[in-house]
């Protein structure tokens, strides 16, 4: 057995106040979960600390929350190696992860001391809460001791991109199970309905088989950047959950999804690739994966999308193959309006968008990206010394044209299964 202090963002509605932190000692295994740590906590101390939870085992998605800033499961995250990281993150930075990234624990270590003042004499005019030592306005101030001494508190926070109701609970209602609603989430089979059950070759559903591992536990929507940028994104849960279906030879509605989901500006081309939604799923599901799926098959049905996302792509990787380095101005161009047509007529959204990064293009020349006026000009970039090996590389990704669904076949490291090779997915992108 062991101490631990967990460090709870809490908002009690009913109160009238804002959130504030609240600081529990918890003495278990490092063995145990967080989330035990959390009920005993309410068993012991505080029994109106409000947490969702059922199952326990990591399969009903419930517990949802941010430990030390990041999404995931409470009854999965060992409370010992949430520890190690919360000491991890304080040695690295100095602050701890409330004070790194909570929206209400943010603040400079310099003011620090006044926030805590503050919070002090509000703590003596209402009398209550005194029990708050780990607060960011407690009156003790622990930081004296030698750093050596003192562990790190393990921070846990709602998830983030949903309303809270109360402390750890919040609303998926109104963000993720209404976006899953949005891409229609059951099968549209073609014809009749059979009547017994719809039978399909074992292979052809290994395909969809990562995205049919989600729990909806909403821990990829808390970490989803783009939502934080643009909360009508669609998200990665959602558009996970589209995939297992146009990926299903069952579905009569493929082409009709892939047309919904490109052409709407929340959609499929919304996403920003920052793999953060890949690193919070406790199920390997790595929505984002299949939301580059989604795009492949969309690209493939030549579909145009209002985001130009598909264009963006193209020239991407066509500005790659020629040059081996990125040219930025070109990218822009070839975006929004593609090829020698495209420049020679280009429609009113290419000159609207193509005048609107102007702003962006000064931007650059202030911050020193564009340290010279030569490199806004279209085409006149660099190239690599050395494009042979770039174009080569090109070559062997088109000759290895293979897609592996590492949720099926594992890691290359693992011990291969004695059916293996029949699990292994290989499919022509």
């Amino acid at each position: 057995m062991a101490e631990y202090k967990i460090k709870v963002r809490r908002f009690q509605p009913e109160s009238g106040e804002g959130p504030y932190w609240e600081q529990f000692d918890v003495d278990l295994d490092p063995s145990l979960s967080v989330l035990d740590g959390l009920l005993q906590a309410k068993d012991k101390e505080d029994g109106s600390l409000a947490v969702r939870c059922s199952c326990r085992a990591a399969i009903c998605g419930s517990c949802g929350m941010k430990i030390n800033g990041q999404s995931g499961l409470g009854c999965k995250t060992q409370i010992g190696e949430a520890q190690e990281q919360a000491n991890k993150m304080k040695a690295a930075t100095g602050v701890t992860a409330a004070e790194a990234s909570s929206p209400i624990g943010a603040q400079a270590p310099e003011a620090q001391d006044a926030v805590r003042a503050t919070g002090q004499e509000e703590a003596e005019q209402s009398g209550s809460r005194t029990r708050e030592a780990g607060r960011e306005i407690s009156g003790d101030d622990e930081r004296v001791r030698p750093e050596a001494e003192e562990a790190a508190p393990i921070i846990i926070e709602p998830m983030g991109n949903m309303p809270v109701i109360k402390d750890l609970i919040t609303d998926m209602e109104s963000t993720h199970w209404t976006k899953i609603r949005r891409v229609t989430p059951w099968l549209l089979p073609h014809g009749e309905a059979p009547e017994r059950e719809y039978v399909v070759e074992p292979e052809s559903m290994i395909d969809i088989t990562q995205s049919m591992a989600c729990i909806q536990c909403g821990a990829c929507v808390s970490s989803c950047l783009s939502m934080e940028a643009d909360p009508d994104f669609i998200g990665p849960a959602a558009l996970a959950k589209a995939y297992r279906f146009v990926g299903d030879p069952r579905d009569a509605e493929t082409a009709e999804r892939l047309h919904d989901l490109a052409e709407d500006p929340h959609g499929i081309y919304d996403c920003t690739h920052c793999f953060s939604c890949i690193d919070a799923c406790p199920k390997g599901v790595a929505p984002m994966d299949q939301i580059m799926r989604l795009r492949r098959k969309a690209g493939e049905e030549g579909i145009e999308d209002p985001n130009s996302g598909h264009d963006h792509e193209i020239a991407f990787v066509k500005i790659i193959e020629k040059k081996g380095t990125l040219d930025e101005s070109l990218l822009l161009q070839e975006s929004f309006a593609p090829g020698f047509k495209g420049k020679l007529k280009p429609n009113r959204r290419a000159i609207r968008e193509m005048i609107g990064s102007i702003p962006i293009a000064i931007r650059g020349i202030k911050t020193g990206k564009m340290r010279s006026l030569r490199k806004l000009i279209p085409g006149v970039h660099h190239k690599l010394p050395d494009q042979d090996d770039v174009k080569a590389i090109y070559r062997h990704a088109e000759e290895h044209n293979e897609e592996l669904n590492l949720y099926i076949r594992g890691e290359e490291s693992d011990d291969a299964q004695p059916d293996g090779a029949a699990a292994e997915e290989v499919t022509n992108g």
